[in-house]
């Protein structure tokens, strides 16, 4: 037994590394959105493999002794291929293509079908463990959670030492060990013959990686078309695949005044997961500096001179590079990206005299104040104040399509503004530049965000306060602590008029100049301006065709714009294949959720369907557990986005929420095995999860916002600390409900099926719903899930 119990943690290790790794995988080659598409697969593939055993049941048992080594090998094989099946031309799906190209959608669904296989194979060995040894579920369900735990911890000490290709062939030896671990007495030589052919295909995958192939329409893709691009540096990371690209054509100075006549030099430029990272500038006479001087982010300079600089986000360091052009005499810079910044350190300061570091000793400029940690988690523990304090430009030239729509950018919130408006001098402004896009969305709703957090810190007249000025491309906001003085607001009319530039905002603005250099066709922009700015708004924000409410912490989601009401206004107003570009990111996950819950009935409920399978209380048994594999991930979806913020990353949040439940569930679930009386206390346990999850609803954001200035270590703990009750609870249903009905042929893999069935369909769901209404909408849906759970179950023996 021993045996059995080491080699189902062993495979659960590299179940959930392998997971991790794949949502990387996605995020370089495709986007953000497909990590909980990853989720979902590995789930359904849980729910199948519950379905298959419940099938054929008897034939799984009579030979288990043979399949249960024989699928941890074939787990292990298919997580060394499967990155580069599903990148070959025949899989490969590129989702900007999914609305435009029907062909599109089958690629996305056989990507579906390809990279469920090594979790199905991994999940038929689990299954088999758990229905042979049902009567010491607890011990087993508990090496399963805690290998799992395990697996998250792995994932991110890998990516931090290998490039995301390599790792596959590598976490893949895991499960071929775990399948030698318990290799029976007969047939010994075919699995081991087996198990060396598995090897075999692990070490050549690992010494000649896949090649992936980014989606067409990725920064990085479109960079590398320009003459003699080349990627000179690879990094990976937790926070991502770090590339450094060159070429002779490549160049940034964003919006750019008409009238610049000077040249703008190449430049090398960061790219992380294949989208834009910020271009690496020197410390001395940078075109690209130079140019910014022509530029609307050039607008809280000429309001008035700026000693002191806060820079978020710093990146590559273009605004600290501004700061310094602009004769600040003291610039903090936040950036949480420790690797782009061990290559500013080392490897690129050699060839461009970066801003952050110098060449002779690698300490950063001397007016340069760096701090390598989350700018929420600076903001809330940084005293001081500032002149002037930078955001990162929002969306980029051309637009994004909406595909940063499910990112949590808790930066943009209100919670965030109001923390810098609290870190500003008396003259200090806010100051964030957006690129135009039309529809327009990124400009309203930053506006948005100003005056909603200028009336919520008690300003009578946002409009006094704010100054913008737009070009051809961009549109930059200053928000001034104080209200602007007619001399600031002089200079700011100055600045337009020699940089051709058109005054937005600014008191006193005589409505006729806003549209004199860079025209707009349609001037209701300036119409929907003024509605913000008016006691009209919630009628704007009700009326228009796009979401422009500011973004909270609840609901961080700034770049989702899309209303589902108005989809067939926009159908019309842009056409049918059209219409999808502009949010293609909100379409992707309803699109994932459609998808992947077809092939759960498919796979899981239909077959079981056709299964005969008698046992008292089959209605209240698929509700009790159908109800807690709803709950559990919602609470899993919901404990990752809220630790985003917390932790700094999607995938340190995943890897800690994942890893942390995982671990804290086993040991509720080994505890289970310590309660004699299962039907009873499956229902009192699923009621007290249910009181739990309320509780957490309720205090869990005062906590993370009251801690969230300790150092990384400290927070990890207080992580696990937090997450370790309710998970040690939520481990406890379950097993107690396999006990219930583990005399009944068939049941345990049944519920096994229904379980997974829900969960699948938990992941993009409780995605939607946390965009839609919120996080705490997600947790109080949880709540309810245990409540039925509660409800429903019965003494059924």
């Amino acid at each position: 037994m021993r045996k059995v119990v080491i080699s189902a943690a062993l495979l659960s290790v590299s179940l959930i590394a392998f997971q991790l790794i794949l949502m990387q995988i996605l995020s370089i080659v495709q986007w953000y959105h497909f990590a909980y598409m990853v989720i979902s697969v590995a789930l359904l593939a849980f729910g199948a493999s519950g379905t298959a055993i419940a099938l054929a049941r008897e034939w799984f048992l009579d030979r288990a002794d043979f399949l249960t080594p024989l699928f941890m090998i074939l787990s292990g094989a298919a997580m060394a291929v499967v990155v580069r099946v599903s990148q070959s031309d025949a899989v490969r799906f590129d989702s900007y293509l999914l609305f435009v190209e029907p062909g599109q959608v089958r690629a996305l669904l056989l990507t579906y079908l390809t990279l469920v296989v090594p979790f199905f194979f991994g999940a038929l060995a689990l299954g088999l463990i758990f229905v042979r040894h049902a009567r010491h579920i607890g011990g087993v369900y508990a090496a399963n959670l805690v290998g799992s735990g395990v697996g998250g911890v792995a994932a991110l000490a890998l990516l931090s030492l290998l490039l995301p290709t390599k790792l596959p062939p590598l976490v893949s030896l895991l499960p071929i060990a775990a399948g030698l671990l318990i290799l029976p007495s007969n047939k010994k030589t075919s699995l081991v013959m087996t198990a060396f052919a598995a090897i075999g295909i692990a070490v050549y995958s690992f010494h000649a990686p896949s090649d992936v192939t980014l989606s067409e329409y990725k920064g990085l893709a479109r960079t590398m078309n320009l003459p003699d691009a080349k990627i000179e540096i690879e990094r990976s990371s937790p926070h991502g695949l770090v590339q450094v690209v060159s070429s002779p054509a490549l160049r940034y100075a964003p919006g750019l005044s008409v009238n610049y006549a000077q040249p703008v030099s190449p430049c090398k430029v960061l790219f992380n997961n294949g989208d834009w990272f910020g271009p690496v500038v020197s410390e001395k006479g940078s075109s690209t500096v130079q140019a910014l001087r022509y530029s609307t982010h050039a607008l809280p300079y000429v309001v008035q001179p700026r000693g002191k600089v806060l820079v978020l986000q710093s990146k590559t360091g273009m605004f600290i590079a501004q700061a310094l052009d602009q004769h600040a005499r003291d610039v903090t810079a936040v950036e949480a990206h420790s690797t782009a910044l061990s290559l500013l350190r080392r490897e690129l300061v050699q060839d461009t005299d970066s801003l952050f570091f110098s060449r002779r000793d690698g300490c950063p400029h001397p007016a340069v104040h760096l701090h390598n940690m989350d700018p929420r988690a600076f903001l809330s523990t940084d005293t001081s104040r500032y002149d002037a304090i930078l955001l990162p430009t929002l969306d980029a030239f051309g637009g994004t399509s909406g595909l940063f729509a499910l990112q949590e950018q808790y930066l943009l919130t209100k919670e965030a503004f109001s923390e810098m408006w609290q870190r500003l001098t008396p003259d200090g402004v806010i100051c964030i530049t957006s690129w135009m896009d039309y529809p327009v969305r990124n400009p309203l709703r930053a506006l948005a965000t100003f005056v909603e957090m200028l009336h919520e810190v008690g300003v009578k007249r946002p409009s006094e306060h704010i100054a913008a000025v737009r070009s051809w491309g961009t549109i930059t906001f200053a928000v001034k602590r104080t209200p602007l003085t007619t001399v600031e607001c002089d200079s700011v009319r100055a600045f337009c008029d020699r940089l051709l530039f058109d005054p937005l905002l600014l008191p006193q603005l005589d409505s006729g100049g806003r549209n004199r250099y860079n025209l707009l066709n349609d001037e209701s922009f300036f119409q929907l301006v003024d509605a913000i700015l008016s006691d009209k708004c919630e009628e704007l924000y009700a009326a228009y065709d796009f979401n422009i409410r500011p973004a909270d912490d609840n609901r961080p989601y700034f770049s989702q714009f899309l209303r589902w009401r108005a989809v067939p206004r926009m159908k019309e107003l842009f056409g049918q294949h059209a219409f999808p570009f502009l949010e293609i990111g909100s379409f992707i996950i309803a699109l994932t959720l459609v998808q992947i819950s077809v092939l759960a009935i498919l796979l899981i409920l239909l077959p079981l369907a056709r299964k005969d399978v008698h046992f008292r209380g089959l209605s209240r048994t698929l509700l009790y557990f159908g109800a807690l594999g709803l709950g559990y991930m919602f609470v899993e979806i919901v404990l990752i986005q809220r630790f985003i913020l917390y932790l700094g990353h999607p995938l340190y949040a995943a890897g800690a929420v994942i890893g942390a439940m995982l671990i804290f569930s086993g040991a509720g679930s080994l505890f289970s095995s310590r309660v004699k009386d299962a039907a009873v206390a499956m229902r009192r346990t699923a009621g007290l999860v249910a009181t739990i999850i309320a509780l957490y609803a309720i205090v869990i954001t005062q906590i993370l916002q009251y801690s969230i200035g300790l150092d990384e270590s400290m927070k990890f703990l207080l992580s696990c600390a937090l997450i370790a009750p309710l998970a040690f609870v939520m481990g406890i249903p379950f097993p107690l409900g396999v006990r219930n009905i583990a005399q009944n042929s068939g049941a345990v893999a049944w519920a096994w099926g229904i379980n997974g069935c829900m969960s699948v369909i938990a992941a993009p769901l409780a995605t939607l719903i946390a965009v839609e209404a919120g996080f705490v909408a997600v947790m109080m849906c949880a709540t309810g899930a245990y409540a039925v759970a509660a409800l429903s179950k019965r003494n059924d023996t």
